[in-house]
């Protein structure tokens, strides 16, 4: 035999065969292949993929202008808008990383993720600019005045009162469309050297005193933007209406699957069921995404809001809180087709489907939304995803009745969280990222979630530490032990339940109005959407050793029925 000059796998890499993978290359090619299409219809405000592409990259050179680079934090605290979907491309371009901030999130903690990340830029809605603001004095506060003040940009919405943007532009902010002006449309952008590089920094609430800061790269990016529209069947040029927060998982990453299929995004600030049929009657919507607790709200609507029958088949991914058969059979009914998912932030968003077979179709409605219930299996781009027994990390078995913890791996899983080497190494030992949820494995192969370990409520779509809930409920004056759990809600799938313990001495003979305070100083303390919806007091059943039992709360808080009327 002659000597082999060189082997097969021995073929180098060259700027021809290679690039690092970014998603922001789909928004050049959406500006080259369909320039007047709409890109983005929000209100009166229309831009084409043209304006779109010209618009990020004159927001990737005013930001670059003023220092950001590789590394730099931008922080967006936006709803729905045309400036919160620019910053998915503008923010990258620059090198820098983006943050997209969950409005719903009240000033300390919105302190403790600037802070955390070291924003150096914070793009602010007009409306939140006092929340930002609160925020930051609460950093300077706490830093004794040694806190760099950000760069502040706030965002004008003609849909809003200008007295909030006025009350901006008095304190110095730059409005946002005139920061874009010392921008360049067309900066010469450059994708990352590397597809490591990170693109967006996620904050997610666990059972941690403070939340976790969840760092993604462009090659995950990417490849979950593609894995979407695989998963999902949709079309070159669909029609996405964004009911789903881009600020929850970068809008499980179809900020950027929009621009990878040309589709146009319609956004919506405010999120009703009145809000949704019309975009779906007026706008041709063919997709959108949305927690259960939106669904429930689209199925539940007033006849003189709910446009039916619809004008054509909807598409509707939904996630979070594991949306009950009786849903997904009523959102059938109405010729909505809904595909089930489920992820974390960690994984880009949804990362598993609970794909669709077609010997389902001859099934009893009833039973095909108990199929449909279950969370299923690995998204295209997911390399791996699997039941363990966290004793001996071996696969359960495929029974439907083992319950063991939900693992992943692959291209999707996160880098890991911010200034967080311990929770790292217990995120990814043995070689799997440990979702902390709880599940069993069906012969067919499809997981399906059980209970959820660490306690996390997800309410509306949004996880809530019962931890953190509950150090704050401590700090109430009457309350001697309290323990906050999952209830089922009508509205938002599940809210938190406190069961409560009075000090020695407290007079009860007013439990309502008790509840009531309890519920008002926790208003005072956190987010709306954690405070507990109900209150229930009397002992609280422990072990031996003094701790409580929370298993046997969730039984009674079940056993109570769902809480018919949610006050957030």
């Amino acid at each position: 035999m002659g000597v082999v000059e060189r082997d097969i796998d021995d073929l180098p890499k060259n700027p021809a065969n290679y690039t690092a993978l970014t998603p922001l290359g789909f928004l050049e090619r959406a500006a080259l292949v369909h320039p007047t299409r709409n890109s983005l219809i929000h209100g009166s405000v229309v831009y084409t993929w043209h304006q779109t592409y010209r618009r990020c990259r004159q927001l990737a050179s005013a930001l670059t202008n003023r220092g950001a680079t590789f590394g730099t934090t931008v922080a967006v605290i936006a709803p729905n808008i045309p400036a919160m979907y620019e910053s998915h491309f503008g923010v990258p371009m620059s090198g820098a990383v983006l943050n997209a901030v969950n409005i719903r999130l009240n000033a300390q903690t919105i302190a403790f993720l600037l802070g955390h990340s070291q924003a150096a830029v914070i793009m602010v809605d007009q409306d939140f600019y006092p929340l930002a603001e609160e925020a930051l004095k609460i950093i300077t506060d706490k830093t004794k005045g040694k806190f760099k003040p950000p760069l502040m940009i706030v965002i004008a919405d003609e849909n809003c009162d200008q007295k909030s943007l006025q009350y901006a532009l008095e304190r110095g902010a730059i409005e946002y469309e005139k920061f874009l002006e010392t921008g360049d449309p067309e900066f010469a952008w450059k994708p990352p050297e590397d597809e490591w590089h990170s693109i967006t920094l996620g904050y997610t609430s666990g059972t941690t005193a403070s939340p976790k800061g969840v760092v993604l790269h462009h090659r995950g990016a990417y490849l979950m933007a593609l894995s979407n529209a695989v998963i999902w069947g949709m079309k070159e040029g669909a029609v996405y209406l964004w009911t789903l927060p881009m600020f929850h998982c970068n809008g499980w990453c179809f900020t950027w699957t929009l621009a990878a299929l040309c589709g146009t995004s319609i956004c919506l600030r405010q999120v009703t069921a009145k809000n949704v049929y019309s975009a779906i009657a007026n706008l041709g919507v063919t997709h959108f995404c949305a927690a259960p607790v939106v669904l429930n709200t689209i199925v539940n609507a007033p006849k003189a809001e709910a446009i039916l029958p619809l004008p054509r088949v909807v598409h509707v991914m939904t996630a979070g809180a594991a949306p009950p058969p009786s849903l997904l059979s009523a959102m059938s009914q109405q010729g909505f087709r809904v595909a089930h998912t489920y992820g974390l932030s960690e994984t880009y968003g949804p990362s598993t489907i609970c794909a669709w077979k077609p010997e389902w179709d001859s099934l009893p409605p009833e039973e095909q939304a108990r199929l449909n219930a279950r969370q299923g299996v690995p998204y295209v781009a997911l390399e791996g995803l699997n039941v363990i027994n966290t004793q001996n990390m071996k696969p359960v078995p495929s029974d439907g009745k083992t319950v063991g913890e939900i693992v992943f791996r692959g291209n999707v899983v996160m880098k890991g969280y911010l200034k967080n080497p311990k929770a790292n190494e217990e995120a990814f030992a043995d070689g799997w990222f440990h979702s902390g949820d709880l599940g069993v494995k069906h012969p067919d192969g499809y997981i399906e979630i059980k209970d959820r370990s660490k306690d996390i409520i997800i309410s509306g779509g949004e996880n809530i530490s019962s931890v953190e809930v509950e150090n704050v409920l401590y700090q109430h004056p009457a309350i001697f032990d309290v323990s906050v759990v999952a209830r089922p809600d009508e509205r938002w799938g599940e809210s938190p339940c406190a069961f409560v313990t009075l000090k020695p001495g407290m007079d009860a003979s007013n439990q309502n109005r008790l509840a009531e305070d309890i519920m008002k100083f926790g208003r005072s303390k956190m987010p709306a959407y954690w405070v507990p919806k109900s209150v229930i007091f009397g002992p609280l059943p422990k072990t031996a050793t003094g701790k409580i039992q929370k298993h046997l709360l969730r039984v009674k808080a079940k056993e109570m029925g769902p809480v018919k009327k949610s006050r957030l």
